[in-house]
């Protein structure tokens, strides 16, 4: 570490450095996540018995904890083990998306377009046009983790940069982002469903529109997008410092003839389904709309965007392929396929005992639990005179539950009913509510191993530092998550205070 730079910056690197050396420590992810398993159910026997239970807020019924060292448990935990492991979110979508991609990646596709962005774009710009696709890819649902993070790491790493500084800058828009965007998706609509049931606790006529922290969340993609754009630059990539690694660096010499032939051939591929696409979804009854409403939201397209990434990366690299000759036969276009899941492998290993102890995590009620219970906590702390500060106490209390419940829909649905109510009561709307639950429920999406996708984001880590751990990710990551908590508060509590709207038709406070 340079002895020469700011003392504040030397405690950090130093303690960031103390983070990533504790987290190493612990034992593989996958001996980490198989004793987490196993202390959740040790944990299932003893709350049990202690008789601990709370009244979920959303339907009023009694929630115990379900003990799984039972003779029912030990026969949900062997017959339901393949069903957990299969059922595990990132998995299906993760593997069908990278074979398609791995097509691209053999076929040298994905070379080419690295290249290609490297020389045609200015490297002052490259950090914040990864952040801003990381934040803007949260209206295609999940795909930024799969697509946009492994590109990122290799774009530095084409740059002559450390793949990880891109990796983190991907990862921080991607998921620490989440809640950030110029666009709605399919997120807005179910929290604003999930807010509207709630209100109607009070106002059994309260709508609350998709919309709701449009505005919000416009600008807040622009703070996000500034802030991780400066933790990137001053923070991550000095401390990662200069790659070392083994894996192999893309060249960056121009684009040979066959190589813009197969660009080209890819580029007329990519416009032909694009306009299949949007001959399927711009129609009111176009063929990839919702059978049942036409709508687009729940579209067959957006339902099945993952077979859609999957094809856009299969039927360019093909063209390409063929063009440039790099593919000469099936046998090629299988060849890459089966070397992305050979890259894949220890991330199937991690996926099967995280999704074990996901699943008996959920089984136990435990997350329902601790979540009623804080919420319980936050409401008695005697800050009803004090509104705006409850409200940032709000945020980080959803900061810290993410950190066991990851699912955004999950958690508003426990919470919602609380907090809601609450805050109409005391004048604010339920729009507000949600848009600063929608703050603690991203920040901290980065640091947290029981996010689903962290396993994913650690095997492609991986590939270039192979000895990366959990502790290496953290200590990443984490000043991105302090970073966006702190200028989201803030913008939180100015927007309060300056009374813009959180969205059209979505004021701060209930008509007196």
């Amino acid at each position: 570490m340079n002895s020469a730079a700011p003392a504040g910056r030397r405690y950090l690197q130093g303690f960031l450095n103390s983070v990533e050396r504790a987290g190493n420590a612990l034992p593989h992810p996958a001996t980490l996540f198989a004793a987490l398993a196993a202390l959740v159910l040790v944990l299932s026997w003893a709350l049990q018995r202690a008789g601990v239970a709370v009244t979920n807020p959303s339907t009023g019924q009694l929630v115990a904890v379900v003990n799984l060292l039972s003779v029912d448990g030990l026969h949900r935990i062997l017959l339901d083990a393949a069903k957990n492991f299969l059922a595990y979110p990132p998995l299906g979508i993760s593997l069908t998306c990278l074979l398609g991609i791995g097509v691209a990646e053999h076929a040298g596709l994905l070379g080419a377009c690295l290249r290609l962005v490297v020389l045609a774009s200015p490297a002052r710009l490259i950090t914040p046009m990864v952040v801003f696709a990381g934040v803007m890819s949260n209206a295609g649902s999940e795909v930024g983790y799969v697509l946009l993070t492994p590109l990122a790491a290799a774009l530095f790493h084409a740059l002559g940069r450390h793949p990880l500084v891109g990796l983190a800058a991907a990862f921080a828009g991607v998921s620490g982002g989440y809640s950030a965007n110029l666009l709605i998706g399919s997120v807005d609509v179910l929290l604003a469903g999930l807010t509207e049931a709630a209100a109607h606790l009070i106002d059994p006529k309260y709508t609350v529109a998709a919309t709701a922290n449009y505005y919000f969340m416009f600008v807040s993609t622009f703070i996000l997008v500034a802030a991780g754009t400066w933790v990137t630059e001053k923070v991550v990539a000095p401390r990662l410092g200069e790659y070392t690694g083994v894996a192999v660096r893309e060249k960056l010499q121009p684009l040979t003839p066959a190589e813009r032939r197969g660009l080209g051939a890819a580029a007329l591929t990519v416009l032909g389904l694009t306009a299949l696409v949007l001959w399927g979804v711009v129609p009111v009854d176009g063929f990839l709309r919702n059978p049942a409403d036409g709508s687009f939201q729940q579209s067959v397209f957006m339902r099945g965007l993952v077979a859609f990434i999957f094809l856009y990366g299969l039927l360019p690299a093909i063209a390409y392929g063929i063009a440039a000759g790099t593919l000469r036969n099936d046998h090629d276009i299988v060849t890459g396929m089966t070397a992305t899941m050979k890259s894949m492998a220890t991330f199937i290993v991690l996926a099967f005992f995280a999704a074990q102890f996901i699943a008996y995590f959920n089984w136990t009620n435990l997350g329902i639990i601790l979540a009623v219970q804080g919420a319980n906590l936050v409401t008695h702390l005697g800050l009803e005179r004090m509104p705006t500060l409850l409200m940032v106490a709000l945020v980080l209390f959803a900061t810290i539950v993410n950190l066991l419940i990851s699912s955004a829909s999950a958690k508003w649905a426990l919470l919602a009913p609380v907090f809601v109510p609450m805050f109409m009561l005391l004048g604010y709307s339920p729009e507000l509510v949600q848009g600063a639950f929608r703050v603690g429920d991203s920040v901290t999406n980065i640091i947290t191993p029981l996010l689903s996708y962290f396993p994913l984001i650690l095997t492609f880590a991986q590939k270039y530092e192979p000895q990366a751990g959990i502790g290496t990710m953290v200590a990443t990551m984490l000043p991105y998550s302090i970073v966006f908590g702190v200028m989201w508060v803030v913008l939180l509590v100015a927007w309060i205070a300056v009374g813009v709207p959180m969205g059209p038709g979505a004021p701060l406070f209930l008509p007196k």
